[in-house]
């Protein structure tokens, strides 16, 4: 047996940002007011929150102080779903710079590769979220989800502690890999 490092945060989040921009991208303007999974909020609020994680995890790669004091209404803006595109490619751009995945985060204070896996969770997660919000399926590349299965189960109560993931729930007998990682973020994978 081997021991294989992890994958780098960066070929990860390459995967999941191919897998989530469409499901952005395919959002419909009639959609924007749908619920989702996130309780707090609607389609609209969900890719604000998304687009806001996207551009403060830049910040965050580089050991910079982001700033998520705000969240400001991307929607509005003309071309939002080129620009969530162009916004997530940043994304892995700058987690694929030399040094993004070592050490700490500055702001945070968390190793980097947690909180790389923290902007791959939200990426993966949300990205179901809006799908499901919007009527359709969403299954992540296997890979991110074996790269998130650790990881999620170790901020668990930490996050639930925060507000940040809600109480477990309990999948089903035959639930795949990711439904049992939704399961652990609180959510039904089977009630959307």
């Amino acid at each position: 047996m081997t021991n294989e490092a992890p994958p780098r945060i960066a070929e990860l989040l390459r995967t999941a940002v191919d897998d989530a921009v469409p499901v952005v991208g395919g959002i419909a303007d009639a959609s924007l007011g749908a619920s989702t999974p996130c309780a707090e909020y609607d389609v609209r609020a969900l890719v604000g929150h998304l687009f806001s994680v996207v551009v403060n995890f830049q910040v965050l790669a580089a050991k910079g102080t982001p700033d998520f004091s705000e969240t400001p209404d991307r929607v509005a803006e003309a071309g939002w779903r080129e620009l969530f595109g162009a916004e997530a490619g940043k994304l892995v751009d700058a987690w694929s710079a030399p040094g993004a995945e070592e050490g700490t985060s500055g702001a945070m204070g968390l190793p980097a590769r947690t909180v790389g896996c923290m902007v791959l969770l939200d990426l993966t997660v949300h990205a179901w979220d809006l799908a499901r919000a919007t009527g359709r399926a969403f299954e992540p590349d296997p890979v991110v989800v074996a790269g998130l299965a650790g990881e999620v189960e170790r901020m668990a109560p930490l996050a639930r502690r925060m507000g940040v993931f809600g109480d477990a729930v309990e999948p089903p007998g035959d639930a795949t890999a990711f439904e049992r990682l939704l399961a652990t973020t609180g959510r039904d994978p089977r009630a959307w």
